[in-house]
């Protein structure tokens, strides 16, 4: 078998001259190892003759997942992993085409994306019932405390882990139902790379989507690897005169320093400019119910174009030490620095406000005129983040452990600031753009002065130790946390102090053929800021706990081209401690009564056969309710945006052979159940569930050697849904067909 020829040996001085270039200057960020580690074989297409007639060989060889080391920051396997881990690698991320986390859970069990419809600054995704936390190479991302998410592009990262259930006892505070890291790209010993050029249309829109990217990697020297990612977007909106664009760069070098010893360096930078809305807060009236004038077009953009304008910049920098005083015994710190700004004009304005009058059919504006809002906001985060931890492997007679004992930290500062106003009103049916709007300053709302709506430092300290002990074919997996968790709030001038012990206990049995049943339990929680209404006294931290049981299996006993991932899970998760309260300014006030329950059962397959055919399919249900509430009317009331059934398979198949090799085609479908915009309460008297939606995905793909053109399409039938109707007055349509066609130069 011949591979394709990836270079020649006059090419040596201006390659080994442009990765010296990405290594210069280099700030270096936090790296954790990831089971798809760069180094290893990557996908490629090869030439090879079976039998006297040509074959094109598509290789993907981390398509299905072996591990995940976020689950347990140490080398164990998903197959001995007592918990439901789902990893989307790079060779899954590239045959679909996902653009962001939002698409990238498509397929994925107990993950719902895409609830705002196709946002194109965050990832707003919930696993199990709750939003998880976003993490990047093992260390928390600078999050506010409303937005779980910072929005890195997703071809940053080599892959997607969604740890489902409670994770505290690695990563400290987090919520019940998970958290999601990403794993950046890294630099390889062995010179490589791609340039890829793609562009595309959204509901018959030209011109709405281009985007050039490109990563090379190799070897500096004979010690020093290095790797440059870089990306430009332009993209238009699923709304009427919104456009956004995006420029993403990061180098990253590996200083391979002795046997055993090496020091991990990334850097990223990424700009965002997002004109218009990106959500248009739509009424009820004319996209989930009828409206006299008929459903509001798609494209109905409420605010003011030329007005609202967000700008976003972000950064990274850290570094990774690793260091094996012995095979048995080694040593990893990771450390990063994040900086986070994003803010809008003063004088924006959205719509929201609702419909103005849906009483007089007499007067103009009978449920066509709807009320807007100005609206400027400011934020910044700053944070520190550092993970230092010990691995070992000992035997004591016949049993074999793996022991983790680390302890980490962060240092987390976040300020926002807003203005909030009434504006001009707006017909939903004409809009007419460019009324003189009155401009509330930052701080300012309906007139009235305001703190800063967040202005807190947050101080987290862990220390926490694993054991995966191994009797034979049955790994028993013990881990145990405390976190000390410090918050300053300068609104009230108070400072919070908490502290918890979480844990974790599972059990996998690991059969010859390939199959694991497991079971475990674990716990969460999560620092809650202010005072019990009722009480008076500090609010305790939010718990949660989950109990859950399955099956995996990842096919060690078939032939070494079928590759297969399953797992079959059945969870229960309880939080305690919930904040019963309307929305305000940190810190919150309300009481401290809540409670939460969410139970189900998965199915998640990933599948590679022959080099040939490739499957990615997945069941789930979830049943969440709200046990106890101060709020009456909550209880008994779903989660909002989670459907209780979400079914989903895409299978894709190439031609090895003929004239018509390396051609191939997928086509997939995706359907999830109705789900509730909102939780019921003093200002959602109703709420509006979206109703359930099947929406269906194709590709068409060509590879030679080097080269790969493919289209891809997402709701190819042009499906109009609404995604999520947050309240009477907060309705957004789902993602409508997106057209991707792409060209990319593999080297």
């Amino acid at each position: 078998m011949t591979t394709f020829n990836r270079g020649r040996t006059s090419r040596r001085a201006p390659r080994h001259a442009l990765l010296a270039a990405c290594g210069l200057g280099l700030i270096v960020q936090p790296g954790l190892a990831s089971a798809q580690d760069s180094d290893a074989a990557r996908s490629e297409t090869i030439r090879s003759s079976d039998g006297g007639l040509d074959e094109i060989i598509v290789t993907a060889p981390h398509f299905v997942p072996t591990g995940a080391i976020s689950a347990n920051k140490t080398d164990i396997p998903l197959i001995e992993t007592p918990q439901s881990v789902s990893v989307i690698t790079r060779d899954q991320i590239d045959l679909l085409h996902f653009v962001d986390v939002q698409q990238a859970v498509r397929y994925t069990a107990g993950v719902f994306g895409e609830n705002y419809g196709p946002d194109q600054r965050y990832d707003f995704i919930t696993v199990r019932g709750f939003t998880p936390k976003q993490y990047i190479d093992g260390l928390a991302a600078p999050i506010s405390t409303t937005i779980y998410s910072v929005g890195v592009d997703l071809y940053a990262f080599d892959a997607v882990d969604i740890l489902k259930g409670p994770s505290s006892v690695l990563y400290g505070n987090a919520p019940p139902g998970g958290l999601y890291n990403l794993t950046s790209r890294r630099a390889s010993s062995t010179f490589g790379g791609e340039v890829t050029a793609q562009y595309g249309y959204e509901e018959y829109r030209p011109d709405d989507y281009k985007e050039i990217a490109a990563t090379v990697t190799g070897p500096v020297n004979g010690s020093l690897n290095a790797r440059m990612t870089f990306l430009y977007r332009d993209r238009d909106g699923k709304i009427d005169d919104v456009r956004s664009h995006r420029v993403f760069l990061a180098p990253t070098a590996t200083w391979n320093i002795g046997s055993g010893t090496s020091l991990t360096g990334l850097f990223y930078f990424q700009r965002d400019k997002v004109q218009g809305d990106t959500f248009s807060f739509l009424p009820v009236y004319g996209t989930l119910l009828p409206n006299p004038n008929g459903r509001i077009p798609r494209g109905t953009n409420l605010g003011e174009p030329s007005l609202n304008i967000i700008r976003r910049h972000q950064m990274a920098a850290g570094y990774e030490f690793s260091h094996e005083f012995s095979p048995a015994l080694t040593f990893k710190s990771n450390v990063k620095w994040n900086r986070y700004n994003e803010g809008g004009p003063e004088d924006a304005v959205y719509g929201g406000a609702g419909l103005v009058n849906t009483t007089d059919p007499e007067d103009p504006s009978y449920f066509r005129t709807v009320g807007r809002y100005n609206f400027t906001y400011f934020e910044k985060v700053r944070s520190f983040a550092m993970d230092n931890r010990l691995s070992g492997k000992f035997e004591t007679g016949t049993v074999r452990h793996k022991v983790l004992l680390g302890v980490d930290m962060r240092n987390v500062f976040n300020y926002a600031l807003f203005g909030f106003g009434g504006a001009t009103e707006i017909d939903l049916y004409n809009p007419v753009y460019g009324a003189p709007q009155d401009t509330p300053p930052l701080g300012v709302s309906f007139g009235f002065p305001v703190a800063p709506f967040n202005n807190q430092r947050l101080k987290q300290t862990g220390a926490y130790a694993q054991d995966q002990v191994n009797f034979g074919d049955l790994f028993i997996t013990l881990g145990g946390r405390y976190d000390w968790v410090r918050v300053r709030n300068y609104n009230s001038d108070t400072t919070t102090k908490q502290s918890k012990f979480t844990y974790r206990v599972g059990a996998n049995y690991v059969t010859a053929s390939g199959f694991s049943p497991y079971v475990s339990y674990a716990t969460s929680f999560e620092p809650v800021l202010g005072t019990d209404a009722n009480t008076g006294k500090e609010f305790k931290p939010s718990t949660g706990r989950q109990i859950e049981g399955g099956i995996k299996y990842d096919a060690r006993g078939l032939p070494d081209d079928v590759k297969l991932f399953a797992t079959a899970s059945i969870f229960k998760i309880n939080q305690k401690n919930v904040v019963s309260t309307a929305p305000s300014v940190t810190p919150v006030s309300g009481t401290q009564s809540g409670e939460v329950e969410v139970y189900g059962g998965e199915l998640e397959l990933v599948g590679r056969f022959h080099d040939q055919l490739s499957i990615n399919a997945s069941y789930s249900y979830n049943h969440s309710e709200v046990i106890k509430s101060a709020i009456a009317v909550e209880v008994g009331a779903p989660l909002p945006t989670t459907p209780k059934h979400k079914l989903s398979m895409f299978v894709d198949y190439t031609l090895k052979r003929g004239s018509l090799g390396g051609l191939g085609f997928g086509a997939g479908g995706r359907y999830t159940s109705s789900s509730a915009g909102s939780l019921p309460g003093p200002f959602n008297a109703t709420v509006y569930d979206a109703p359930g939606v099947t929406l269906f995905d194709a590709t068409v793909h060509y590879d030679i050697p080097g080269w790969r053109f493919a289209i891809n399409g997402s709701n190819v039938f042009d499906k109009l849904y609404v995604a999520r109707c947050a309240s009477a007055s907060g309705c957004g349509y789902g993602a409508g067909r997106l057209i991707l066609g792409s060209v990319t130069r593999r080297f």
